[in-house]
C-alpha cells in the first residue's frame, strides 16, 4: 500500500479496527478514514453509499459487525445473520461501485465446519460441513460474504481477502461477561472480583483448547495480508492453549488465582480448534507477543481505564510462572 492512499477501516471503534488504525499510523499512512457506528449505519445501502462516495477509500479493512458471544450468539440467531449480512453486502458492494484497489474483510473461525474435518484447519475445509450450532447465524452471515467476494471476484475482478481469525484479544474489545468472547468476558470477571472481593465463576472444566493473538499481532497480520497475501486467509500465534490455561495465566497476573471456581455445568463450546498458517508463514508473518504478555497489557488496560489508577503490584512483575 501507498503510504498517501486513502485507507477506509470499518468497525474503527472495535478491538481490530481500533488497533489497525494505530498501527497503520505508525506506519506512516496518514489519509485514514475511520468509520464508527454514529458515522455511517453500514447495514443501510445508502448511507453506506454515500460514505463511499464522500471519502473515495483505494483501500478498505472491513472489521465492522455484530458479536454476540457464546451465549448472544445462541439466543440471537436471526438477528445475528441478518445485522452481519446486510453490513457485508452493503460495504463490498460500495467498494466494488467505487472501484476500490482491494478489500479485506475480517471473518471468523466460526465459519469453519463442526465437527472439524481435519486438523488444524485449512482455508479449502470451510465448506466441508456446516457450522457449530452455537454460532451458525453468524458463521452463515460470515460464509455469505466469503461467497459474495468470489462472486465478485468472477464477475467485476473485484481483489480481496478473506480473514478467519483465531481468538483476538486485546484493549478496546468488548469486555461483556454476558456477550463478549472468551477473553474479554474472563478480564471483566477478575476485575468484579477484585472490585468486590467475591469469586471468579468460570464456564465449564476449562479443558476447551483455542489459538489466542494479541490484537497488536492481528494488526501487523492484516497490514501483510492486503499487501502479499489474497483469497481466504487464516491468522493466529500458532500456540493453542486450554481455557484453563488462561484462566491460569490471568489468575497469575491479578494475583486472584485462588478465587477462580469453574462450573462443569456450564458449555464448554468447542473442544479443539487449531489452524494451519502456512500462508502467513509463506507471506514472512511471525507473532512476536508471547500470550502472557499480552493478557498482561490488556489487564492493565482494563484497570486504567475502568478505575483511573494503576493496577496491583502484582500485575506490573516483570515475569509470570505458569506450568503451560
Amino acid at each position: 500500500m501507498k503510504r498517501d492512499a486513502v485507507i477506509m477501516v470499518t468497525g474503527a471503534g472495535g478491538l481490530v479496527g481500533s488497533t489497525l488504525l494505530e498501527h497503520l499510523a505508525r506506519e506512516g499512512f496518514a489519509r485514514l478514514v475511520p468509520v464508527l457506528r454514529r458515522d455511517c449505519d453500514l447495514s443501510d445501502s445508502k448511507s453506506t453509499e454515500s460514505l463511499f462516495a464522500r471519502t473515495r477509500p483505494t483501500y478498505v479493512f472491513h472489521a465492522a459487525g455484530r458479536v454476540y458471544g457464546i451465549l448472544g450468539n445462541m439466543m440471537n440467531q436471526g438477528l445475528s445473520f441478518y445485522d452481519n449480512s446486510m453490513i457485508n453486502t452493503n460495504v463490498v458492494e460500495a467498494a466494488r461501485r467505487h472501484g476500490v484497489e482491494k478489500i479485506t474483510v475480517m471473518g471468523t473461525g466460526a465459519v469453519y465446519p463442526y465437527p472439524p474435518p481435519g486438523v488444524p484447519l485449512r482455508e479449502n475445509m470451510i465448506h466441508f460441513g456446516i457450522p457449530h450450532a452455537s454460532e451458525r447465524g453468524y458463521a452463515n452471515a460470515k460464509r455469505a460474504m466469503l461467497a459474495m467476494l468470489e462472486a465478485y471476484e468472477e464477475s467485476y475482478g473485484l481483489k480481496w481477502a478473506y480473514i478467519v481469525s483465531c481468538n483476538l484479544f486485546g484493549p478496546r474489545d468488548r469486555f461483556d461477561v454476558k456477550f463478549g468472547h472468551v477473553v474479554p468476558a474472563l478480564i471483566r470477571k477478575f476485575h468484579e472480583a477484585r472490585r468486590s472481593g467475591g469469586s471468579v465463576d468460570v464456564w465449564g472444566d476449562g479443558s476447551a483448547q483455542r489459538d489466542f493473538m494479541y490484537s497488536r499481532d492481528a494488526a501487523r497480520a492484516f497490514q501483510t495480508i492486503m499487501e502479499s497475501v489474497d483469497g481466504a486467509v487464516n491468522i493466529g500465534s500458532g500456540v493453542v492453549y486450554s481455557i484453563r490455561e488462561i484462566v491460569d495465566m490471568l489468575g497469575a497476573i491479578t494475583g486472584m488465582a485462588d478465587r477462580v471456581r469453574w462450573d462443569p455445568t456450564k458449555p464448554n463450546g468447542q473442544e479443539y480448534r487449531e489452524y494451519d498458517l502456512s500462508r502467513m508463514r509463506l507471506a514472512g508473518f511471525e507473532c512476536r507477543y508471547a500470550i502472557a504478555d499480552g493478557l498482561r497489557e490488556t489487564w492493565e488496560w482494563y484497570c486504567r481505564e475502568f478505575d483511573g489508577e494503576s493496577p496491583s503490584a502484582s500485575t506490573r512483575a516483570e515475569g509470570v510462572s505458569v506450568s503451560l
